[in-house]
């Protein structure tokens, strides 16, 4: 018989309406490791628990862990490309690192099952994490981010969508699992909605109407489009995004949650250091004049029979 493939989490699951992001650091101790390494086989049981109850929300729930997390909880063996953040940029203009070690991205097309979710989910931790950034997102109109332009256009599609998202023989004791790399995105919208719909465009690289992409005589390098456009041996190399728009606007908060999975965190770094140092340096992403980055993380998201499988982890 074939061997079973490895049932990855809801990595690879359709974009949802709404989403609740958690970022969890650890409390130190024993006693407080062993709660987390047991809760990591609730997780997909409390994913049913309320699915059941709200069976068109469509509700799921990635979990992922920090470098500095999975030494700690689970030792080795240790994902291959598992490190901690890597910060780009300098001055005003920097992908910050911040304190994280549990990812929860939690979605579903009702906000309530989010919520519902994330009340269990923080409820089993217990004190033996603290939360430290919770974001609740929503898609906005037609896809398109706060700042008007349609957003995760180049994602991957049909059969290249794991090839570019999963572990596979690379690294075959983490195969079905994928690295997360989260940050915080707030818009300085005044600023930004002073520009003509033009210069935003040139910024961008697309029209902001009907989201088609500037012909390359037209679309300047510095554009964000250009600037985290792979190619490797003349094949394009894409990430899974899953950014969502935040904000609060009686405080004046107006935000992106960017989200990026992949096989490998070298695109996604590449990817940051194009926008943040420039390619070359200097020809850096202009978007980041109206954008500031406040959170950043990298996060090893296992398949879900090893996340469940760790909760037996000794350390």
């Amino acid at each position: 018989m074939p061997e079973k493939p490895v049932e990855p989490q809801a990595v690879l699951s359709p974009n949802a309406r709404y989403a609740i992001f958690l970022v969890a650091t650890l409390n130190p101790g024993a006693d407080n490791a062993a709660t987390v390494r047991a809760w990591c086989e609730d997780v997909a049981a409390l994913v049913r628990t309320v699915g059941t109850r709200a069976v068109a929300a469509d509700l799921s729930c990635i979990c992922g862990f920090s470098s500095s997390a999975w030494d700690t909880l689970f030792g080795a063996p240790r994902p291959a490309s598992l490190h901690p953040f890597r910060e780009f940029g300098s001055g005003d203009r920097v992908a910050v690192s911040t304190p994280g070690d549990i990812l929860l991205h939690i979605r579903a097309e009702a906000m309530d099952a989010c919520f519902e979710l994330a009340t269990l989910l923080v409820a089993g931790l217990g004190t033996a994490a603290k939360v430290v950034d919770e974001v609740h997102g929503f898609r906005y109109f037609d896809r398109r981010a706060i700042i008007g332009f349609v957003d995760g256009t180049e994602n991957p599609q049909g059969f290249e969508l794991a090839d570019f998202t999963l572990i596979g023989d690379e690294d075959p004791a983490f195969s079905g699992g994928s690295y997360v790399l989260v940050q915080k995105y707030l818009h300085d919208m005044t600023a930004w909605e002073a520009l003509p719909t033009e210069q935003q465009e040139r910024i961008i690289g697309r029209r902001k109407l009907t989201n088609v992409e500037l012909p390359d005589d037209v679309k300047p390098s510095y554009s964000h489009s250009s600037l985290t456009t792979l190619d490797e041996g003349g094949q394009e190399v894409k990430i899974l995004r899953d950014n969502m728009p935040f904000g609060r606007p009686g405080s004046g908060e107006f935000g992106t949650y960017f989200i990026g999975y992949a096989r490998s965190p070298a695109p996604i770094e590449q990817m940051l250091e194009n926008m943040f140092v420039g390619r070359p340096a200097g020809n850096y992403d202009r978007l980041l004049d109206y954008s500031r980055a406040v959170t950043g993380g990298l996060f090893f998201a296992p398949s879900a029979e090893l996340l469940e499988a760790l909760a037996e982890r000794e350390r």
